[in-house]
């Protein structure tokens, strides 16, 4: 599974793997409000690795978990799926919006093999400081690039350079981010850096 060749989705130890993550990820989707102590204990046994500092509201979705890698200070809002049949790599600073699908598991083109439930997955990169806007769906070996933002509602078919506003379906490039980005936040909206 994790080669990028074909795979048989329904074996023995892959549907023992997944019952193993649907336990955990049922216990972490039904804590109290207010257990983030009790969830982060829970997702640190799910999922491959993690920072210190991050935060998934439930519900959360995935196949395994331990494919999947957090960097520091990462937040993903409501309803976050993650097909994790492939490495999912997400940089420090990541946010991603509710309702976003990332996913890495892939089915044959032609009929034939797709009906003898044979599948494949493609490993997906988020970089550093990434913002993935609501209900955006990523597609399988894509690479999002450090500092880019992905606009709601967009379908990432390609890999996203990093430092740009990308969105749509597919997903391309807007515009680069520049220092008048930064300027904007510091002239037109009043907040405490404290």
């Amino acid at each position: 599974m994790l080669s990028g060749r074909p795979y048989h989705a329904f074996g023995k130890e892959l549907e023992s793997e997944r019952r193993r993550a649907a336990e955990l990820i049922h216990e972490y989707n039904h804590l109290p409000p207010g257990k983030w102590v009790e969830g982060k204990k829970i997702l640190k046994k799910l999922l491959g690795s993690t920072g210190d500092h991050f935060a998934l509201e439930p519900p959360f979705r995935c196949d395994y978990g331990y494919n999947i890698h957090l960097g520091e200070n990462f937040f993903a809002n409501y309803n976050l799926v993650i097909l994790d049949c492939a490495p999912v790599n997400i940089g420090k600073n990541a946010l991603i919006g509710p309702d976003v699908g990332i996913y890495t598991a892939s089915h044959p083109v032609h009929p034939e093999p797709r009906s003898r439930d044979l599948e494949y997955a493609l490993p997906i990169t988020i970089g550093d400081n990434v913002w993935i806007g609501g209900k955006v769906l990523i597609n399988p070996g894509i690479t999002i690039g450090d500092n880019a933002v992905i606009g709601s509602g967009s379908v990432v078919t390609r890999d996203i350079p990093p430092n740009v506003i990308a969105l749509g379906n597919p997903c391309k490039v807007h515009r680069k981010i520049t220092e008048k980005d930064r300027e904007y936040y510091h002239l037109n909206l009043r907040f405490d850096e404290g």
